[in-house]
């Protein structure tokens, strides 16, 4: 891939510079994607917000030793996934349900469910959809970390099979194993609950 074309490198280098504003472009761009990533992996959405500021904050400090031979987004999500790790194994546990964020668990959890429009859902209809969106996040967080994991960096437009690879520290064969296994865990798990859906796959 040519680096040139990845503005997210170009303004890395500027922040290694001291560019503050190209730093707060970047954290405007992926503040959101990194905190919907924390807040599925540990459950606990006031925490990751505080994982995505010490993510960024680890960006920032580390500047000088970025190399644009490395993809920036891929970086970051490194960063922050082991952010989370770290604070997984700290508390011990396996991180608790929680109902935060279910509204957009079925496009960012992967399971591509289309939901009709809530506004003009008939009462039951929408305590019905409200329900499926809850499977969808509770199928999710069944599953094993890394399958999780791949299947919520599936869905950042910017991350190719290559990237993710990256980022969990396997081969892309191996990625690709993990989205699979992990879909058609989820699939069976809401098979009940589904009326339609289909499955987005990242750029080769």
């Amino acid at each position: 891939m040519d680096r040139q074309l990845d503005p997210d490198a170009a303004l890395m280098l500027k922040v290694a510079q001291g560019d503050t504003e190209a730093f707060a472009e970047l954290v405007d761009k992926y503040k959101g994607p990194v905190i919907s990533l924390a807040s599925r992996m540990i459950q606990d959405p006031s925490e990751a917000e505080d994982l995505a500021q010490a993510a960024f904050v680890q960006v920032y400090k580390s500047a000088s030793r970025y190399r644009a031979s490395s993809k920036f987004s891929t970086w970051l999500f490194t960063i922050a996934r082991n952010l989370c790790l770290n604070e997984i194994r700290r508390r011990g546990r396996h991180p608790a349900h929680s109902l935060e964020g279910m509204s957009e668990s079925a496009e960012e959890g992967g399971a591509g469910v289309q939901l009709a429009d809530q506004g003009t859902a008939a009462p039951a209809e929408a305590m019905l959809q409200n329900e499926l969106q809850l499977k969808i996040e509770e199928a999710l967080q069944e599953l094993p970390e890394t399958q999780r994991t791949a299947i919520l960096l599936c869905r950042q437009d910017e991350l190719s099979y290559d990237d993710i690879a990256e980022v969990l520290g396997v081969s892309v064969s191996a990625v690709k194993s993990l989205i699979h296994r992990g879909r058609e865990a989820m699939k069976a798990r809401l098979k009940p609950y589904l009326r339609s859906g289909f499955w987005d796959t990242p750029p080769e």
